[in-house]
């Protein structure tokens, strides 16, 4: 799987968090996108789609812009896998 950075910031941009969230809900289902969300396969979708929902709520919550969320949100990964 390979995570692309400009399908994270392309769902985060042009959708809301409800969007996000019935798109997470319908690719678990195993239903059709009702948004475009960019990826391979539906794993590299569900993870951009996770990854979009967790800016968007660090947005929301901390008041930040998507830069800063995303700055965030790369840090909490990469201390994932260290």
């Amino acid at each position: 799987m390979n995570v692309k950075l400009p399908a994270i910031k392309h769902a985060t941009e042009n959708y809301t968090l409800d969007q996000l969230i019935q798109a997470e809900q319908l690719l678990l289902d195993g239903e059709p996108l009702s948004i475009e969300i960019l990826g391979e396969d539906e794993g590299e979708q569900l993870t951009h789609i996770l990854s979009a929902i967790w800016i968007k709520n660090e947005m929301i919550d901390k008041q930040v812009d998507y830069n800063t969320a995303f700055r965030t949100y790369m840090g909490r990964v990469r201390n994932s896998i260290n």
